[in-house]
Parts: structure tokens; C-alpha cells; sequence
């Protein structure tokens, strides 16, 4: 009975486990049918694109186990249910693309891990915020696609348990979501996030952070001081905060360090605009910091901030590019005994380097102490630091024989970098070789050393991956050992005296990526191997030595070929077909050899061809018209970071070509001078940048030189739809035919050369068009008819359309004058013909009209005589001895009138003026300047004017003229000279100013004898903030933004209040345009008020404004000419001033008249620390006009409560440019 019983029990408990196998089996295969589908429902609607059909085996009925068994990224893990869940995804650079959608991820129940980095996916995230009711995501990765648009303010709001958001490396722009209370890492960086309030609500609700990354966007203004109130206080557990390489600026937060939490270990605030004294900062809350970045900004000290000496744990410590530091080394550098990398560069550090720096040796691996004014050498208890890999100690003055006794001995280096010092003797690479075999950079470029490059360099050192020894007195020949550098990528023995060829082996290196050698005595052929083992060479610049021989064929295959240099040499033979392959191909100069054969025109199909030069060769055959239709698009990088020298050359044909572009890496900007090319030519002007400024995505070749070959045939008409094109250069050839009338749509063209050619026909009037062409010539040809008079055309010397028998017009003789005389042209004839024919018809009309005419001769004899009277009044008057007027230009009559701005002026004549000034006499010159001279002129109803005679006009034509005329009439504000008035009559152009009662700022201060009041301090300050105001003014409230170019004290005029008014700042776009246009312009400004960055890359800048501005405040203060030889020497009032402040002189830069004022030296100093701030060095470091102001207004010297008045005028006064540089 019990043994039935228990059998019975046992057959119960079967069958209900039968059952419920049965049950739970459906159950495990709809969760897995639910998921499938969710994930089906992703790939569906956000995977357009699977180029390695990553995803191509998710598909239903692939497996029992659904997408849990062999779907790629999915991971499952069972559930406490028993059934399989997805818990992760990871899509990982799969190259995915198409909008994504995370709505069906979202309603997977038990899905933590999303990671979709690295693919192609784009849209808004819109999809998120209409999430599940519930999400399990912990941590979520969308980093490095291409997510646009604003964050969705209830983006992931449902996921109450995430804890990692990763969003950097998309194209978002702005939004704002709730933090969950759960997040303890965000990273938002290398985005376009630009909205404050985001910033603001980040820093708000970061008290859960441990990990905070906004760096790389487009945050502006103040870092929030609720950053010290949130985020860094003693119950945050935030360990990182970088804001790194964004747009903010102002003074940093006092908290920041000091009351940092004690979690922080990261803090990098690099790249931004802050601003301020940071000697005296509080690092009180650093204990724990290990990372503190604050490089790249604008905070000054006189040394580095004591405070930091707390930071004992610090590992990286980067202080570069900021005005912190000046003198030595501070030595308490030496207790961090923890540091790892030390980056002072970039600074104004002075004296030698202290040897208790070497107290760091225990854990140093990089330090950087580059572009200061360090001398002496390394020393010698360096020679312990068995850890450091990077020395960087280029761009000082260091010199002796540090590099054999102590660079050498440091077995650990990989990367050293000693360029631009004064380091000389035979090269260290032996002893480098023999005890830094790890070595993998090498620079010791721009120093002085000389012998020869070591054989079996590579032997020791196999890891060497760049190797610059430009710019320095090498000689002998190149290694062939080189070839046998496996890892190298990138060699510069440009500019020293090498010899020979250039071994086979190197120009089949598989990884090598620059190869530049120019400027030295190589010779042979260049061999044809180049790319044989490797594809990856982009820079190939071997110009300006003796190579013979043809172009090798094999550079075709080099298919990422960027820049190639193979100017200055011997080179023969024809270009090499295949050159369409080259479609990176940016830079192509081939000038100066004796190629031959025809333009390839499939380089017109080398999309990336910005600069092409062939000029000075023997090409012959036509002009391809294909050249016109290349792209010319480059993309972004394509040819950034590349130094370049360009020497453009003026002497025109003394020098032939355009000009000559070099890449410039590591090179002295003084050893141009000693090149040829630059001694040779008297007027060569020399610019220098980086590539990233020069050339861009702009639609078109800009650089186009076919000049000196044998090209023949017609100007193809599609070279004027070049419409991005800034230098041609087709003379001296054998051209025909005409100029196209297509020129006219060259309207960036700047240079334009068409000389020494057999050209017919007129000039084009569409030429007349051309705003930036400041360079013209079409000399030496078959030209004939009328220069067209619109524009800038009859602004060129007569030089540039000599010897062509046809033309007349203004800079030539009238049309008039040259039908006179000689052999009549067969039109001529026929004019004649015509006029014989109609003779009898204009007599009989004649008679019919006679009496009327009688009638009409005595009423215009009348009044003739009446103009007679008024002419002779005038020719009788005296002119300055000084003036070039002259009467005789004059056709108009002298009753036209001015144009005027002002209502009590409206009807003033031209007449007017001649008799307010006496007819321009000496007695009424008042000034001249290097725009023209200036009149005092009282008119009838007493009203005094100062008129400006324009000198040397030659910028625009009538059109234009007006046109700025106009502009800047409507430009009013209390600190700006107001024009009232303007005239054009004959060749002459005429200003009406209002008149300054106590002339310019240059002759009160400088000229005791001339001026009419003493300056007090009150008077100085008035003029300083007065001047400062209305160049801010100019630089941002006009749109768009004016550049005076010419800001000095004698562009500084004084009315009767002693209140300042600017001049001149329309002026300067009078000037020649090629250059502005370019970047590239000639020097602006004057001597002693010119920013130095003006003398290498000539481009007009509010930068430049600002410290021209800082000498204006330095005359002020001191009293002193920007240039006085007696005074200075050779140096001038800045570099004195700034030597004074070095040596802790300061006070004897003061005008002794203003020490004893009332508010004593305190506010000099103050100003006298703007006046620096204003002229440093580096632009980006300059204040705005407005900072200046601000600064005026934190000393509160500025009465008025408008100090940034009337900065507001409309905008359809001021011309569509984006800058204008007046």
C-alpha cells in the first residue's frame, strides 16, 4: 500500500514537471522572438549602409536561441527566470551608417551596454526621448559618428540607472538634459557645443560626477563660478574636469583650485582666453591633483605662482604658451618628486637651466622647456635621468657642447628636439647613434653645425622615424645607409651644402612620408624608385639643386603625393603621363628647369591642384583648356601644418616667374636673404605661414605660372572661369589672338601678367571690374584701342602697356592725340569717306538752325564770361610749393559740387574750396601724410574744415571711390574724425573733414614749438581712453569689422575739448588690394608702430590695431618718439620699454612731468601694464578693444557710463565684406 502510494506520488510529480517544461519552453522562445525583433526593428530603420555585412547574419529562424547565439555584438546572459536576456550590444567601427534611431534598443527590458563608436551614424537622437517607460542602460557609447543637431531635453530620461554617457566626437550643438542622479561620467568633448545654459546646467547638477569632459567646442565666455560651489566642494566626487580648447575667457574662478573636492585628480582648463595674474592664486585644494593643464591661454605672472608648490603629487604640470613666466626656473620645480611631465614652453623663461631640475630625473619622461630665452647648455646631473624620453629644448639660445656630454649619455630618449639654438661644431649624430639607440625624432635644425651625416646611422638607431637637420652647414654627401632606415618616415637636410646624388634605396623607404632636400648641391638624376615599396609619400621638395635628367616616371605611383618641389634644377625631357593618378596632388612647381614638350592637360583633372608653376621652361604647343576644369577643392588638412616661404618677386623681368613658394620647415627666416633667388632680385618681398591659412577648400586653382616657355596659340576663354584664381602668369611666350572677355570673371585675381606675347585687340572694359587686381601687365604685345577707364586699369604705370602701338588712353597719351599725325588707319580713312558723303546734308541743316544758334551764342557768351572772371581769379591765386595741384587737369567746371554728409555743407562747391584755401597756397597747409596733404579752409559762413588732397590715388576707380566715400561718411561716433564731405574733379580727390582745434596727438606731445596746449595726466588719460574707445568702435560695432592699419599718434587729432578723434581710418582701402586679398600684403602701417607678426605674414589684423595702439599708450605715458636714434639706438620705444620693465626699471619709462601728479605712479603702473598687454608679442595674446575698454573700466577712470557708447549702426550703411581693412 505505501509503495503504491509513494509510486503514485512520483507519477504526480512527473507529470506536473512535464507541464511545466511544457509552459516554460514557449515562454524562452517569445522573449527571444521579442528581442530579435527589436533588434531587426534597429538594423531596419538606422543601418542604411553595411559595406562589410556586419550585420548581414542577423536574420529570424538563424538559430533556436535567437539572436542570443550568433548575432554579431549581441551578448546575452541568462536571467533569474531562466530565460536569456541581451544585455550589451557593441557595434564597434563596423562602419554602419544611416540615421539613427535608439527607440527599439530602448524597449530591450535588460540591455546595459550600448556601444555604436566608430561607425557613421547621423541625426538628431530625437528617437531617445520617446523612450521606453523604463530603460536598464548603465552605460551608452555613441562617440566618433556623425550625430548633429541639439541633445533632446529628455534624452535617456527614463534610464535611472545609467552611469556613462559618451557623445564626443559628433557635430552636436547644443541642448540640455537632467542629469540622473546615477551618472558619474559624461563626456560631451569634440563637439560644437556652444550654448552657455548647457555649460551652466552641467556644472549645476555635477555633484554625482567623477568624470566631466567638455573640451574641443565652442563654449565662450566665463567659466561659471557655481563650478566652485558644485562641482568643486568637499562632498563632489568629481576626479576629472577638462573644459580644454574652447572659446571662454575672463578670469578664472577663485575656487577653482582652492576649494577643489579632494576626489580631483584631473583638472585642464588649456587652450581657452583666460585671462588675469594668477601669482598670488590659492592652489590650496591641490593636494591630490595629479594632471593640472593650464597651457595655451593668457594668465601672467611675473614667475610661476608660488601656490603651486602644494600640488606634491602632481605627474603632469603644463604651464605653456601663456605670459606666466619670466626670469629663471623657479627650483621648488625640484620637489615634485611624483612629476612625469613638465611643459613650460612658450613662455619668456630666461637664465640657464637650474641644475636642481634634475632632482626630477627619479620619474621625468618628457620635459619641455622649448621657445624661451634659455642659455647655457643642459647639465650635467642630467646625465642621471634614466626615465626621460622627450627633451624639447628647441627655440632658445642654448649653446656648448651639452648635446656630447649630456644629451648623449641619456640611454631612455626617443624624441629629441634641439632646433633653433646656437649650437655649433661637428654634428652630435655619432655619439647620439652610440648612447640613445632608442631614439626615434631627431631635430637639430636651424643651429650651426657642419662635417658629415654618419654611415650606418640607422644600424645604431632602427627606430628612427624622423630625422630634421635643416638650415645648417653639413656638407659631403648623402648616407646611402639611410636606405636602410626601415621605420623612417620624414627627412629634411634642406638648406646646407650636400653633394651627389640622392641614394636609390631612400626613395624606396616603405614608410617614408617627407622627403625634403632643397636649397643644397645635389646632382645626378633623380632616381626611379620613388614608391616602389609603399605608397605613402606626400612630400617630395628637392628644388634648387643640379639635378639632370628627366622626371621619373615612377612618381606616379607615389598616389598620396601632395607637395611636389622639383624647381631651380636641370630637369629635361617631357612631364610623364599618369599624373591624373595623383589626385592629392595640392602643390605641383616644376618652374625653372628645361622640360619640354606640352602642358599636360590632364593635370586639369587632378582634383586637389591648387598651385601650379611650370614657368621657365621650354613647353610648347597651346595652352590646355582642361586647366580650368579642376576642382580644386582641398580637403581640410590636406596640406595643414605645412610651413611655407613664399618670395614674390617684383622686379619683373629681372626675375622671371610670379614667385617662388618653398616649404619652410625648419628654417631661419634671415637665411633667405642669402638665397639667390632673394639676392638676385632687388625687389623680392618675402612672406611666410603655414599652409592651412594659404590654401583652402575655395573651389579653384589660386596660383596659376606658365610664363618664359614657347606656348602658343590663343588664351583659352575657360581660364577665366577660374573665378578663385589669384596670380596668372602668361607672358613671355609666343600667345595670339586675343584677351577673353572671360577674364572678366576672374574676380579674385590679384596678379595678371600677359606680357611679351603677340596678344591682338582691345583690353576687355570687363577687366575694369577686377576690385583686387593690383598687379597688370600687358607690355610687349599687339594691343590696340582705348585702356579701358573704369576700375583700377589707368592706375598702372606706363610701363606695363609699353610697346603696343595701338593703345591710348590714361596712362598713355589721349585716343585723341594718338590719331594725330603719322599714317592714318584705315578706319580713319573711312571716317573721312563717311563725312565727305554727309557734307551737304549738315550744311543745309545748318542754314535751318543758324538763327537759332545766334540766340543760344549770346546767352552763352554771357555766362562764359562770368566763368572767365572766376578762373581768373583763381589761376591768380598762390599754390604751395608743396601741392601737386594743378588747374590744367581740371576738364569739370569749377562750380561742381561737393558731396556732403552734413546739412550745412549742401551747397558747397568745389569753387568754395579753392578760394577757402587761397587756392591750396602754403599758407593754409596745415599737415601731409603718406595719404596726402592737409588744408585749413574757412568758408563764407565761417565755418572751419580741414580738406585732405589725396596724393598718389591709385587704389579704385570712380566707382569705387564713391562707393567707400559713402560708407564711411555714415560712420559717426564722438572719438572717430567725421567726414563731411568729398569731391572728385579731374585726376584729384578731395576730403572735407570737420576741422581739429589742437591738430594731432604727435605734435602736442613731440612738438614743444608747434603745440598749442601742454598734457597734463587728466589730458593723457582722456586721450588714451578716447583713442581706445573709438577704435573699439571700429572693431566691433561697424559691420562689418574696420582695421585702420595706420593707428599712431599722428592719426590721433584733438578737438578744442582736447577730446581724441581717429583719422584715417578709412584710408587704407584706398590701397592696393592684390596683397590684402593674398595675406600676403605689403608692410602696413608705420615705422615703430608695427606689430612684428606684420613682418612675416603681412596680414592686416584688429590684433595689429591693438598694438600699434599699445604704442600710442606707451607715448602717452613716456613722453618719447616710437623712433628716435639719439634716444634708442638701433632699438626702438617698445623694445626699450620692455627691456625697462625686465630690469625692474619701470619707473624710468614715465614722462618726469606726470610722477608727481596727483593719483602718483600707482595708475601709471596700471596703464603702463596695459600698454604691455597691448604689445606682445604673439597677437593672440593681445586683448580685443574691448577687453582694453573693460580695463579702463575696472580702474574706474572712465567717467561715462556709455564708455562703449553708440555701438550700434545700421548695417545697410556698411558693405557685405566680412572684414574690411580700411
Amino acid at each position: 500500500m505505501a509503495a503504491s502510494t509513494t509510486a503514485a506520488a512520483w507519477f504526480v510529480l512527473l507529470l506536473v514537471a512535464v507541464l511545466l517544461l511544457q509552459v516554460a519552453v514557449p515562454a524562452i522562445g517569445a522573449a527571444g522572438e521579442d528581442e530579435a525583433a527589436a533588434l531587426l526593428a534597429f538594423r531596419q530603420a538606422s543601418v542604411a549602409d553595411d559595406p562589410r555585412g556586419a550585420l548581414a547574419g542577423w536574420a529570424r529562424g538563424n538559430s533556436t536561441a535567437g539572436p542570443c547565439s550568433s548575432w554579431a555584438g549581441v551578448s546575452c546572459t541568462p536571467q533569474p527566470d531562466g530565460r536569456l536576456a541581451v544585455v550589451a550590444l557593441n557595434l564597434t567601427g563596423m562602419s554602419l551608417a544611416g540615421e539613427l534611431r535608439l527607440d527599439a534598443l530602448l524597449a530591450l527590458p535588460s540591455l546595459q551596454h550600448l556601444d555604436l563608436h566608430g561607425n557613421a551614424f547621423y541625426g538628431n537622437l530625437s528617437s531617445a526621448a520617446a523612450a521606453a517607460p523604463s530603460c536598464a542602460l548603465v552605460d551608452v557609447d555613441l562617440s566618433s559618428n556623425a550625430l548633429n543637431g541639439t541633445v533632446p531635453a529628455a534624452f535617456l530620461a527614463p534610464c535611472a540607472a545609467l552611469q556613462s554617457l559618451n557623445l564626443s566626437r559628433n557635430a552636436l550643438a547644443g541642448g540640455g538634459f537632467p542629469f540622473a542622479p546615477s551618472l558619474r561620467s559624461l563626456d560631451l568633448s569634440r563637439n560644437a557645443l556652444a550654448d552657455a545654459g548647457l555649460l551652466n546646467y552641467s556644472f549645476a547638477g555635477c555633484h554625482g560626477l567623477r568624470y566631466l569632459n567638455l573640451s574641443a567646442n565652442l563654449f565662450a565666455g566665463r567659466l561659471p563660478e557655481r563650478l566652485a560651489t558644485s562641482c568643486s566642494n568637499s562632498g563632489s566626487e568629481l576626479a576629472v574636469l577638462d573644459v580644454s580648447w574652447n572659446r571662454m575667457s575672463g578670469a578664472l574662478p577663485a575656487g577653482l583650485v582652492a576649494t577643489a573636492p579632494a576626489n580631483l585628480t584631473h583638472l585642464s582648463i588649456a587652450g581657452n582666453n583666460f585671462t588675469g595674474d594668477v601669482s598670488a592664486y590659492d592652489f590650496g585644494g591641490c593636494a591630490n591633483l595629479t594632471v593640472l593643464d593650464w597651457s595655451y591661454n593668457g594668465l601672467s605672472s611675473t614667475k610661476l605662482p608660488p601656490g603651486l608648490a602644494a600640488c606634491r603629487r602632481l605627474e603632469t604640470l603644463d604651464m605653456s604658451g601663456n605670459k606666466l613666466l619670466a626670469g629663471p626656473i623657479p627650483t621648488f620645480l625640484a620637489g615634485f618628486s611624483s612629476l612625469k611631465r613638465l611643459a613650460l614652453a612658450g613662455n619668456e623663461l630666461s637664465g640657464s637651466i637650474p641644475d636642481e631640475l634634475s632632482n626630477l630625473c627619479g620619474r621625468i619622461v618628457e620635459l619641455d622647456l622649448s621657445s624661451n630665452r634659455l642659455v647655457g647648455g643642459l647639465p650635467a646631473s642630467f646625465a642621471k635621468c634614466r626615465s626621460l624620453e622627450v627633451l624639447d629644448l628647441g627655440g632658445n639660445q642654448l649653446s656648448g657642447g651639452f648635446v656630447d656630454s649630456v644629451v648623449s649619455t641619456i640611454s631612455s630618449l626617443r624624441v629629441l628636439r634641439l632646433s633653433f639654438n646656437n649650437i655649433t661644431g661637428p654634428n652630435p649624430l655619432p655619439v647620439l647613434a652610440a648612447g640613445c639607440p632608442l631614439l626615434e625624432v631627431i631635430d637639430l635644425g636651424s643651429n650651426e653645425l657642419d662635417g658629415e651625416i654618419m654611415e650606418d646611422l640607422c644600424s645604431s638607431l632602427p627606430s628612427l622615424r624622423q630625422l630634421f637637420l635643416p638650415n645648417n652647414y653639413l656638407n659631403g654627401t648623402v648616407p646611402k645607409s639611410l636606405g636602410n632606415c626601415a621605420n623612417l618616415e620624414s627627412i629634411d637636410l634642406s638648406f646646407n651644402f650636400l653633394e651627389g646624388n640622392i641614394p636609390t634605396k631612400i626613395m624606396a623607404l616603405p614608410k617614408l612620408v617627407d622627403l625634403v632636400m632643397w636649397a643644397n648641391g645635389l646632382s645626378g638624376e633623380i632616381p626611379d624608385m620613388l614608391c616602389s615599396n609603399g605608397t605613402t609619400l606626400e612630400t617630395l621638395v628637392i628644388s634648387y639643386n643640379n639635378f639632370t635628367g628627366g622626371i621619373p616616371p615612377s612618381i606616379v605611383k607615389c598616389v598620396n603625393l601632395i607637395w611636389v618641389a622639383l624647381s631651380g634644377n636641370r630637369l629635361t625631357g617631357s612631364v610623364p603621363p599618369g599624373f591624373i593618378k595623383l589626385q592629392k596632388l595640392a602643390i605641383l612647381q616644376l618652374n625653372r628647369n628645361q622640360l619640354s614638350g606640352h602642358v599636360p592637360a590632364e593635370l586639369g583633372s587632378c582634383n586637389n591642384i591648387i598651385w601650379l608653376d611650370l614657368n621657365s621652361n621650354n613647353f610648347t604647343g597651346t595652352i590646355p583648356p582642361e586647366l580650368a576644369g579642376q576642382a580644386g577643392l582641398v580637403p581640410g588638412g590636406i596640406v595643414s601644418g605645412k610651413q611655407f616661404a613664399f618670395l614674390r618677386n617684383e622686379a619683373g623681368n629681372i626675375c622671371p616667374g610670379a614667385g617662388v613658394l618653398f616649404e619652410f620647415f625648419g628654417i631661419r627666416p634671415e637665411r633667405l636673404a642669402a638665397f639667390p633667388n632673394v639676392h638676385l632680385c632687388p625687389s623680392t618681398r618675402i612672406y611666410t605661414g603655414t599652409t592651412v591659412y594659404t590654401f583652402s577648400s575655395n573651389g579653384s586653382m589660386i596660383f596659376l605660372d606658365l610664363s618664359y616657355n614657347g606656348l602658343t596659340g590663343p588664351i583659352p576663354a575657360s581660364l577665366g572661369n577660374m573665378m578663385y584664381l589669384q596670380v596668372m602668369n602668361l607672358g613671355h611666350n609666343e600667345l595670339d589672338g586675343t584677351i577673353p572677355y572671360e577674364f572678366a570673371g576672374l574676380k579674385s585675381i590679384g596678379a595678371l601678367d600677359l606680357s611679351n606675347n603677340r596678344l591682338t585687340g582691345g583690353i576687355p572694359s570687363g577687366l575694369g571690374g577686377l576690385t583686387f587686381l593690383a598687379d597688370f601687365d600687358v607690355s610687349n604685345n599687339n594691343l590696340s584701342g582705348p585702356i579701358p577707364s573704369s576700375g583700377q586699369l589707368t592706375t598702372f604705370p606706363q610701363t606695363r602697356y609699353a610697346n603696343n602701338s595701338g593703345l591710348c588712353g590714361i596712362p598713355l597719351p589721349p585716343c585723341d592725340h594718338a590719331r594725330r599725325g603719322g599714317v592714318p588707319s584705315a578706319s580713319s580713312q573711312g571716317r573721312r569717306k563717311a563725312i565727305g558723303g554727309s557734307v551737304l546734308v549738315g550744311v543745309a541743316f545748318s542754314i535751318l538752325i543758324l538763327m537759332l544758334l545766334l540766340v543760344a551764342l549770346f546767352k552763352l557768351r554771357k555766362n562764359q564770361k562770368t566763368e572767365e572772371m572766376r578762373t581768373g581769379y583763381i589761376e591768380s591765386l598762390p599754390t604751395s610749393g608743396t601741392s601737386s595741384w594743378k588747374l590744367s587737369g581740371v576738364h569739370e567746371p569749377l562750380s561742381i559740387n561737393v558731396a556732403t554728409f552734413e546739412k550745412p555743407l549742401r551747397k558747397l562747391t568745389f569753387a568754395h574750396l579753392l578760394e577757402a584755401t587761397n587756392g591750396f597756397s602754403a599758407e593754409t597747409l596745415i599737415g601731409s601724410g603718406g595719404f596726402g596733404e592737409v588744408y585749413k579752409a574757412k568758408l563764407k559762413d565761417g565755418t572751419v574744415v580741414a580738406i585732405k588732397k589725396l596724393i598718389h590715388f591709385t587704389g579704385q576707380g570712380d566707382r569705387e571711390f564713391t562707393a567707400e566715400m559713402e560708407t564711411i561718411g555714415k560712420i559717426k561716433h564722438r572719438n572717430l574724425v567725421p567726414l563731411l564731405g568729398y569731391c572728385k574733379i579731374g585726376d584729384e580727390r578731395l576730403l572735407v573733414y570737420e576741422y581739429m582745434k589742437h591738430g594731432s596727438l604727435d605734435v602736442v606731445l613731440h612738438d614743444k614749438a608747434k603745440a598749442s596746449v601742454k598734457l597734463d595726466w587728466a589730458a593723457r588719460k582722456k586721450i588714451a581712453i578716447g583713442s581706445a574707445r573709438g577704435l573699439a568702435f571700429l572693431h566691433h560695432s561697424c559691420i562689418p569689422h574696420i582695421i585702420h592699419r595706420d593707428m599712431k599718434s599722428s592719426n590721433v587729432l584733438l578737438d578744442s575739448n582736447l577730446e581724441p578723434r581717429v583719422s584715417d581710418f578709412g584710408m587704407a582701402r584706398l590701397m592696393n588690394a592684390l596683397d590684402t586679398h593674398l595675406s600676403v600684403s605689403t608692410l602696413a602701417g608705420t615705422p615703430g608702430y608695427v606689430p612684428p607678426e606684420y613682418y612675416q605674414s603681412f596680414r592686416c589684423t584688429t590684433k595689429g590695431d591693438v598694438y600699434s595702439y599699445g604704442v600710442v599708450l606707451l607715448e602717452l605715458l613716456s613722453g618719447k618718439k616710437p623712433i628716435d636714434p639719439i634716444e634708442f639706438g638701433d632699438n626702438n620705444l617698445v623694445g626699450w620699454a620692455k627691456q625697462m620693465v625686465k630690469e625692474n626699471r619701470s619707473s624710468e619709462i614715465f614722462d618726469p612731468t606726470l610722477t608727481n601728479t596727483k593719483s602718483g605712479e600707482a595708475e601709471l603702473y596700471q596703464y603702463l601694464k596695459i600698454a604691455c598687454e597691448c604689445l606682445d608679442d604673439r597677437p593672440n595674446r593681445r586683448p580685443t578693444m574691448i577687453q582694453v575698454m573693460a580695463m579702463f573700466k575696472e580702474l574706474q577712470l572712465d567717467s561715462d557710463s556709455d564708455f562703449l557708447d553708440a555701438f550700434s549702426i545700421n548695417s545697410s550703411t556698411i558693405d557685405e565684406s566680412a572684414e574690411k581693412t580700411t
